[in-house]
């Protein structure tokens, strides 16, 4: 049963919501204000989350930007159902990372709608990245050709992994990629993580260990070599990293998986 908070201020609104969506099976939570709301989200993990704006002790941005800043709940569908119907409000919801925008007053059909589509496309995300993770656990790397590529080719992701499979090889941290494609680090941090699941620093290190795979198994280059070529600056973060995603050192994985 999928478990949704809804936090809103008025009391019969509120109940309202609660009461429909209840009698379409899912389980409801309600908080009267945002600072509640981050409170039942944070010790309910709520699979979906609706929120007005207008909202006592915090607002709806404010709530929303919390949420997002925590590991935690940072990845949470969050959709905000709202009486401020201005474009730039819709604007900035949409900025701070809503995944959608209904004004009231609204049906209970136009709701269970919007809440369907962002259930289903988490669940389409979740897996097509639990795919992901696999394929980079258990790398398929032939002798005769490139490791495939590994980072995603989500449209609206574009040139976050663009950028990193560009720049890999140089010692690019977060902060690079948050100027390479004019996002502040906190909020690229967020969209990340709510799209992927992981971080931009985790999706560096994935490409770097593909490609130090592909290095160990197709040349006799030196793992000190491979270390700077794959973005290394030094060769002891390069271990500790490879054995973090690999449970075993270079030289040793390299032994394993050679014929």
């Amino acid at each position: 049963m999928k478990k949704i908070l809804a936090i809103e201020a008025q009391a019969d609104i509120r109940n309202l919501f609660l009461e429909g969506l209840k009698a379409e099976g899912f389980h409801t939570i309600g908080a009267e204000n945002g600072r509640v709301g981050i409170e039942l989200a944070q010790e309910e993990l709520p699979d979906l989350i609706i929120s007005e704006i207008a909202l006592p002790k915090l607002d709806g941005y404010g709530v929303l930007i919390k949420l997002r800043q925590n590991p935690v709940t940072a990845i949470i569908p969050f959709i905000f159902v709202t009486g401020q119907g201005k474009r730039i409000e819709y604007r900035k919801a949409m900025e701070l990372g809503a995944n959608d925008y209904i004004t009231k007053p609204c049906t209970l059909e136009e709701l269970l709608k919007a809440i369907a589509t962002q259930l289903e496309r988490q669940r389409l995300l979740t897996q097509w990245y639990a795919k992901q993770s696999q394929s980079v656990r258990e790398p398929t790397v032939t002798s005769s050709s490139n490791p495939e590529p590994i980072l995603p080719s989500d449209p609206h992701l574009c040139e976050v992994f663009r950028f990193i499979e560009a720049n890999y090889h140089r010692p690019i941290a977060l902060g690079d990629v948050a100027q390479a494609v004019g996002y502040s680090p906190a909020y690229l941090t967020n969209l990340i993580r709510r799209q992927t699941g992981q971080t931009v620093q985790r999706w560096i290190i994935q490409r770097r260990m593909a490609a130090a795979r592909y290095l160990l198994l197709e040349t006799d280059q030196v793992v000190g070599q491979i270390a700077a070529k794959v973005g290394y600056q030094h060769q002891v973060h390069f271990f500790r990293q490879f054995r973090q995603v690999h449970g075993t050192t270079p030289q040793a994985w390299r032994s394993a998986h050679r014929s």
